[in-house]
């Protein structure tokens, strides 16, 4: 295998729920924070570790909401709570799109791309630094099986047999997004790479990178059917087109 394998991708780049609420909270504001603190503030972004989120034990799909950042938007531990991050309007390259697992108001909690894993955060909603759109589609990996599918409205458009992490480097579980589309340039094992706001538990950093996972090809079908990778999952040409189809911030369920 190369050796800049998908966890390793960043390093191209750093170098080359519910609706519906009760009346109460619909009405919180957030605490206004000023420009001094704003700037502090670290950035919820793939290689970033935050502590102090609300982790998001969720392990469905959710109702298909996803925010665009516009502006860089402030991140809290809880609705009207503490600010903890931010999260900015790009990440690697893409512009950001988050899912939303939770709304309560003019409070959403999304999920984030920063360590730990299962990061979430709640962003207020009421003004002009994000924008809401529905997101009809949804990928599902299951590792015992070896499958990922893609899903349109429930509707499944495509199942392949693909390559996992191995026993030694698994692919971390749970309900994580595709964070970035990411054109190859450094190496030949895939033509794009799709990394997710998820990580390795077992890499801390990868061949320069964070150890991001990610979704993508590879030049043969060795790896297919097997648990072979140091995270992230393998597919082939034919699955590649059709994720490179599907919006940013679509929710990928790993179980």
């Amino acid at each position: 295998m190369p050796r800049v394998l998908v966890l390793a991708v960043l390093t191209a780049i750093t170098v080359t729920a519910a609706c519906g609420s009760p009346q109460e909270e619909q009405q919180v504001r957030p605490v206004a924070v000023d420009e001094q603190a704003f700037a502090t503030l670290p950035e919820a972004t793939t290689f970033a570790t935050i502590e102090g989120l609300p982790q998001d034990h969720g392990a469905e799909p959710t109702e298909g909401q996803v925010l665009r950042v516009v502006e860089d938007v402030v991140v809290h531990d809880a609705v009207g709570g503490r600010a903890v991050a931010k999260l900015p309007a790009t990440q690697v390259g893409s512009p950001t799109w988050v899912p939303e697992v939770e709304r309560r108001g003019d409070w959403s909690r999304v999920l984030l791309p920063n360590r730990p894993n299962r990061s979430s955060g709640w962003v207020h909603t009421g003004g002009d630094d994000v924008e809401r759109a529905e997101n009809d589609h949804l990928v599902t990996v299951d590792l015992a099986a070896y499958r990922l599918e893609v899903l349109e409205r429930g509707r499944s458009i495509g199942r392949w047999t693909v390559g996992v992490g191995s026993a030694e480097h698994p692919t971390p579980v749970g309900r994580t997004f595709v964070l970035a589309s990411i054109e190859e340039t450094v190496t030949d094992f895939s033509r794009y790479v799709l990394p997710l706001g998820a990580h390795s538990d077992s890499h801390e950093t990868f061949g320069g990178g964070p150890g991001t996972v990610a979704l993508h090809g590879w030049p043969d079908a060795t790896p297919f059917g097997t648990a072979s990778s140091d995270g992230c999952v393998r597919v082939p040409d034919d699955a590649l087109d059709v994720l490179l189809t599907l919006p940013l911030g679509t929710v990928v369920i790993v179980k």
